[in-house]
């Protein structure tokens, strides 16, 4: 693979704006031509697809997004890898202005940017020089789509890149945020912006995601049209900019909106427990609000960098399962992709899981007689280790929601075939010596387990990523509640979520509910052990790309990064309350850009 180093300057110049044309010249085809398109609704439609696509680029969900940037920032996994210093730094939360994640990030959500001031500027275009008047309500809707969009990739670059979130009594407001950039470049000139505030680009992701429910109010999509944003996709997402930004008069009655009128509902459990590892049943279903599809078929190509139409994502490359090897031994495992990380062991004692290290022992049912295989192994998990797992899932005293994020070594079956099953193993990427320290779960959540990944030409992928789903407005609406001194709301709403995932009907008081705002939890470390709502986002939407933003709002770094200490690739995890919360502006962009200054600390 190639390493792309683009400059903002680069990202927002997209159209060919005609010249006189020496007759020996050919005019370029890679381009629109803003002069003569697009003619019609149709191809007005084509320029709203890349905002869209964009989601699945290789700098964001894609590849990296949620299995390096925030699943190593979040430490939901342990770095096996050690070979890639700019991953290593992520994980420490120790990132440097050359750091390549960051490069990428940057440019993958600019490029979204792009795209949606690209399709802004042809709506108009369209709508003065070719539409009829009946056009004008399908226009408007695309409009608010690309408003959406392009609120989305801001709300994500001010959440990874602005100085600081706004607090009730406006602090923070007056550091730095990200550029807004809203028009097309004309250009190079038009590129060298500074930074807005943070208080600016707060306020326009607002008005963005206001006006864009505005103009898709009432809007329903359906067949292949399904997916595409919403009024309450734009509603939830306003929501959760108020609740970020601590303007809880404001969020209550948006998310309560969203809650009452939507049509959403929890899905059940029975659902839930297999939401995020590729079932058609399962997308979009009543809970989910807006998300990115993916179709597992790479067109024999790799995934996300073949130049075929691809619609899937090679994510689960990274973090894919460990099964027992052919002689079902744990050594000679089997990974279905690079396995390049693991569930972090820290996150079993959160989730309730304290069971200690599995050893294994001689296998009482081994047959000497037949070769060893991994129907026949000659080792296995301790029998009372094992059976003792069983109970804890059976009774329930840990969370269920862990089931849902990994998959535990000699209880959990994978596939490396698509046909035959055998147990998953401790992890193989693991360093011998820390294989009799840590447990080496794999990831479930978003993970392809049923195949070796290169079976598919590294593009196995086949679940949907969940960007807003109603679960996470649950929390939001609580958290509101609770800072408007509603703690009976607050308290009512956090216990759906927990509900739901023991298998209570959501509604009516259950054996599990919390019985305060401090009541304990499943975890045992300071930042969450009696703090239910942080918990129970930690939990619910874990390994989905929100913990990461929570622990910097609430400012919980030190804490975070206390608690999980270490990385197998780096060793201590670091920590600096004056950088670590902000990811650094790329060098890139600084060199590009005359008028971009730094974050402090970097």
């Amino acid at each position: 693979m190639y390493k792309k180093i683009f400059s903002l300057a680069f990202l927002t110049i997209l159209f060919y704006t005609g010249c006189k044309k020496d007759p020996d010249t050919v005019a370029r085809t890679d381009v629109y031509n803003s002069l003569n398109y697009p003619t019609t609704l149709p191809n007005l439609f084509a320029v709203l697809v890349p905002a869209y696509a964009n989601l699945r680029s290789a700098e964001l969900h894609g590849f990296n997004l949620l299995c390096k940037d925030f699943a190593g920032s979040e430490h939901v996994t342990d770095l096996a890898y050690p070979g890639d210093a700019s991953w290593t730094e992520l994980t420490l939360n120790n990132m440097s202005t050359s750091n390549s994640y960051a490069n990428d990030l940057w440019i993958g959500l600019y490029r979204g940017i792009k795209n949606a001031n690209t399709f802004l500027d042809r709506a108009d275009f369209y709508e003065q020089q070719y539409s009829s008047p009946a056009e004008k309500p399908q226009i408007d809707q695309m409009r608010g789509e690309a408003r959406f969009m392009r609120a989305l990739y801001y709300f994500y670059l001010e959440c990874f890149f602005g100085e600081s979130y706004i607090s009730a009594g406006g602090a923070g407001g007056d550091k730095m945020g990200v550029p807004l950039i809203t028009t097309m470049a004309a250009s190079l000139d038009a590129t060298q912006v500074p930074r807005n505030s943070t208080k600016e680009v707060w306020d326009f992701i607002t008005t963005e995601l206001q006006q864009a429910a505005t103009l898709l109010k009432g809007t329903q999509w359906t067949g292949a049209n399904t997916g595409r944003a919403t009024e309450w996709a734009a509603k939830a997402l306003l929501g959760k900019a108020y609740v970020f930004n601590q303007n809880w008069a404001a969020a209550k009655p948006i998310l309560l909106d969203v809650i009452t009128n939507s049509g959403k509902s929890l899905m059940p459990f029975s659902k839930y427990k297999d939401a995020f590892n590729g079932i058609d049943a399962n997308e979009f279903n009543e809970e989910s609000i807006f998300e990115i599809n993916v179709d597992r078929n790479s067109l024999g190509g790799y995934g996300i960098f073949s130049f075929n139409n691809n619609l899937t994502t090679s994510q689960g490359l990274i973090w894919s399962p460990c099964i027992l090897g052919n002689d079902g031994t744990e050594k000679n495992g089997i990974g279905l992709g690079y396995c390049n990380e693991f569930f972090h062991e820290k996150n079993l004692q959160r989730f309730g899981f304290n069971q200690g290290i599995y050893k294994l022992v001689s296998n009482p049912a081994f047959d000497a007689g037949k070769p060893a295989t991994y129907l026949n192994p000659k080792e296995v998990i301790d029998p009372a280790y094992k059976q003792q797992s069983l109970a804890a899932r059976t009774n329930k005293t840990v969370d269920p929601r862990l089931y849902v994020a990994a998959l535990q070594p000699w209880v959990d079956s994978a596939s490396n075939d698509g046909a035959t099953w055998r147990p998953v193993c401790r992890y193989i990427a693991m360093k011998e010596e820390f294989k009799t320290v840590y447990n080496g779960w794999s990831m479930r959540k978003f993970v392809t387990y049923d195949n070796l990944i290169f079976n598919r030409q590294a593009a196995a992928d086949a679940a949907n990523y969940y960007l807003l789903r109603l679960a996470d407005v649950y929390l939001l609406y609580a958290e509101a509640s609770a800072n408007t001194g509603d703690n009976a709301t607050a308290l009512e709403y956090i216990n759906k979520v927990k509900r739901r995932a023991y298998g209570y009907p959501v509604s009516g008081a259950s054996p599990v509910d919390y019985k305060n705002l401090t009541d304990k939890t499943s975890a045992a470390d300071a930042n969450l052990a009696n703090n239910p709502l942080r918990y129970e986002r930690w939990a619910e939407l874990f390994d989905e790309g929100h913990w990461w933003f929570d622990v910097c709002r609430w400012r919980i770094g030190s804490g975070e990064a206390a608690y999980y200490a270490t990385s197998m690739a780096g060793g201590n995890i670091k920590w600096s309350d004056a950088k670590s919360y902000v990811w650094p502006i790329p060098a890139n962009e600084i060199n590009t850009n005359s008028s971009m200054k730094q974050s402090a600390g970097y």
